[in-house]
């Protein structure tokens, strides 16, 4: 997400499809023909091969009995795996066979750790819902997609559909609650009765929360301009609602004893029109309520400073807990750094857990709610502030401990009852696994699935380097350098992530959209290219000020100069032939890519625009909506003027770098419509252009058949536009 003024953008654009129109040039037609037979004569591996990694995502872990979960995903076949203490064998709990493009997310354990929920289908990174409400459909089938929510009885049962639905919520008496059509819904667990409302409430219901001993349910209400915490105790019962007032409320947490309820506080949509063109602060706080009688008072309120301001551009917002003696544990940024805080319930400072200059991004709360676990770009291994390791911190006190290091990426953990903690781990070279660490550090593993196919060519890739350049404003910018050094100048890529609050890292990415980028950033480097990843203004990893600076996007594209920047360093690196740069990337990449083109075609030769945004305005509409019928006007005629002066389609009368345009159609995070217009625009210049539309994707593509026709069109194009290829 990027937030300039009211401006928001959330991304891929959490991370980033007709026939043909335009005839593909010969090597591009064949890429599509023959998807992953891209590796040409004396090539280390193919395309094909260096995307053929399993990869392991949402991992869970139960609070009681010592089991964790995740998805894996091979070649698009996704299935959930399990692995219980205490000698945690994975494994595989349900037995998908197709590379269909149905997500598996929200796995759940129940309470008591005796099941496992999940969902299957749906969009789940969308910004907003396709047309009809209907959720993707990227392998074309004749029957209409569902969210369906599944059930297993653990060790040994077969998963069960229970719902169509989504969010799903599991309580300790075994009732599950879901969300459908904006209400609350129940269904019996065996999937043999008939679903039904649970209740009726006003709102868009969302974000359900059962109590403790299950027998209520708390949930965000939310009404549009407002939004109410609201706990369901029966059928017999009036719905309450805990301290209402006209702010937007969220993030329900019960207290151990569930008399309580804690959640955040932001002000309601009101007030004067706030500038688009430049950043406002966004106060919050942190509020406790009484279950029984709704009163309710603030924990803890934040300055309305910029720096307080609510960290909702970072992946889990404050990442709020209810934690052990009483107190609350929440992320923000007060000193420039997204840390952890601990506050007591009854009031007074926020105590610092996590102090110096680094991140925490993915934090879990232990079963016994004594400490959290958490990654950060931190540790005692140089260029650690691009990569992630493993931490626990006590939320009472005390220094946090190191539970991995080294050169290696651990990140997304989850701590088992049994004193371990679970996370995803990768390297330079080595794709994604889940590991397992003791609590004090020792006797670490993989969870070994038999995953990685044999021979596969991790001994083959590149360890990126770490390294700085200079924008013109004189910002110091951090990148990924990939390079096999030949003898020879080689051709140069930049790549550009999307979000964009992301950090392409030293090895594999812990999300699936850009573990794809690496695995083509690996391709590209041992085909004869020099690649160089740029972590750009506006991303995460390197402080607020770097992330949220001064004329970003549209209200100025100052991000740009970063990009720029990284092919001057490019043009004076040795072995590379800086009049051969070309540039690619996704989302918001997409949208660097095709400003790159349309500013500086002769810098940039030739590049790959997957489903970027090359009119900001137009884009603004759908967030902003119409203009309000008030007197008050606020700066938005400004704001029109310089979005679209920080448009690629300002700047098409400069545009001469043929380019190749990928996007699926039923893309629900950047409208199929700027691909639509961008290609009309560089029809009338002449400006040599290919397409790859794949019919019914979404934006984060699905399918594996999907991301191969997509990255073996695009190394190819590459290939082409820019002599290399080996």
């Amino acid at each position: 997400m990027v937030r300039v003024g009211r401006f928001t953008f959330l991304g891929e654009f959490k991370p980033m499809k007709d026939l043909v129109r335009v005839a593909l040039g010969p090597l591009a037609a064949l890429a599509l023909a023959t998807p992953g037979a891209a590796a040409a004569a004396g090539g280390a591996f193919t395309l094909r091969q260096v995307l053929d990694y399993p990869f392991e995502s949402n991992l869970v872990a139960a609070d009681r009995g010592g089991a964790v979960a995740w998805v894996r995903n091979f070649e698009g076949v996704r299935n959930v795996w399990v692995a219980r203490g205490p000698d945690f064998t994975p494994r595989q709990v349900t037995r998908y066979s197709q590379d269909d493009g149905q997500e598996l997310t929200q796995l759940a354990f129940s309470p008591d750790g005796a099941r496992l929920i999940y969902v299957r289908g749906g969009d789940h990174d969308a910004n907003w819902p396709a047309e009809g409400g209907l959720p993707p459909d990227p392998a074309a089938s004749p029957e209409t997609p569902a969210v369906t929510i599944w059930t297993i009885a653990l060790p040994g049962g077969a998963p069960v559909k229970a719902a169509e639905g989504d969010a799903p919520a599991l309580s300790a008496r075994g009732v599950l609650a879901f969300v459908k059509d904006k209400q609350v819904w129940t269904a019996p667990l065996d999937g043999k009765g008939k679903a039904e409302r649970l209740f009726f409430d006003r709102g868009a219901d969302e974000a359900l929360a059962w109590s403790p001993d299950g027998r209520a349910l708390a949930f965000v209400s939310n009404r549009g301009d407002h939004a109410f915490i609201g706990v369901f105790s029966g059928k017999d019962q009036p719905i309450a609602y805990l301290a209402p007032s006209t702010s937007k409320d969220s993030s329900p947490r019960w207290s151990p004893d569930g008399t309580r309820i804690a959640f955040i506080r932001r002000p309601g949509d009101g007030g004067p029109p706030e500038p688009l063109l430049k950043e406002v602060p966004e106060p919050w706080s942190v509020w406790t309520a009484d279950v029984k009688t709704g009163a309710g008072a603030a924990v803890w309120r934040g300055p309305k400073t910029l720096q307080a301001s609510y960290p909702d551009d970072l992946e889990d917002g404050v990442d709020l807990f209810w934690a052990a003696g009483d107190r609350l544990v929440f992320r923000a940024e007060f000193d420039g750094w997204p840390h952890l805080y601990s506050a007591a319930t009854a009031g007074g400072a926020p105590q610092l857990m996590t102090p110096g200059a680094f991140m925490v991004e993915h934090a879990r709360l232990s079963p016994d709610r004594r400490f959290v676990v958490y990654d950060a770009n931190t540790g005692t291994t140089r260029d650690d502030g691009d990569r992630r390791h493993i931490f626990r911190v006590a939320v009472d006190g005390g220094a946090p401990a190191a539970l991995t290091g080294g050169e290696g990426i651990e990140d997304q953990p989850a701590a088992a009852s049994s004193g371990a903690v679970a996370f995803i781990a990768a390297g330079p070279r080595d794709p994604p696994s889940v590991d397992l660490v003791r609590n004090d550090a020792t006797a670490r593993r993989t969870l070994d699935d038999g995953g990685t196919p044999r021979g596969y060519p991790a001994g083959a890739l590149t360890t990126p380097r770490s390294v700085t350049f200079a924008a013109a404003d004189g910002t110091p910018v951090h990148g990924q350098l990939f390079q096999q050094p030949d003898g020879k100048p080689q051709p140069a890529v930049i790549f550009v992530h999307g979000g964009p609050p992301r950090q392409m890292l030293l090895g594999w990415h812990y999300m699936d959209y850009y573990s794809n980028a690496y695995a083509v950033n690996q391709y590209l480097a041992a085909h004869g290219f020099a690649v160089l990843s740029v972590n750009y203004r506006l991303g995460i990893g390197y402080g607020r000020a770097f992330q949220h600076p001064e004329k970003a996007g549209p209200a100025g594209a100052s991000e740009y100069q970063d990009v720029l920047a990284g092919a001057r360093f490019l043009q004076s690196a040795p072995g590379v032939d800086g009049a051969r740069i070309g540039i690619w990337g996704g989302s918001y990449g997409g949208y660097l890519t095709a400003l790159a083109l349309a500013r500086n075609s002769d810098v940039f030769k030739a590049g790959v625009d997957m489903h970027g945004v090359h009119d900001w305005w137009r884009a603004a509409a759908r967030e902003l909506g119409p203009p309000p019928d008030r007197f008050e006007k606020g700066d938005r005629d400004q704001a029109r003027i310089v979005a679209w002066t920080s448009s690629p389609d300002a700047d098409i009368a400069h545009w001469r770098s043929p380019v190749l345009l990928i996007q699926g159609d039923d893309d629900r995070n950047v409208d199929f419509q700027q691909t639509v217009d961008l290609a009309r625009r560089l029809e009338d210049q002449n400006v040599p252009f290919e397409e790859l539309v794949l019919p019914n994707e979404i934006h984060g593509f699905l399918r594996h058949e999907s991301w191969l026709r997509a990255d073996t069109a695009s190394v190819r194009f590459l290939e082409e536009k820019l002599g290399a290829g080996k």
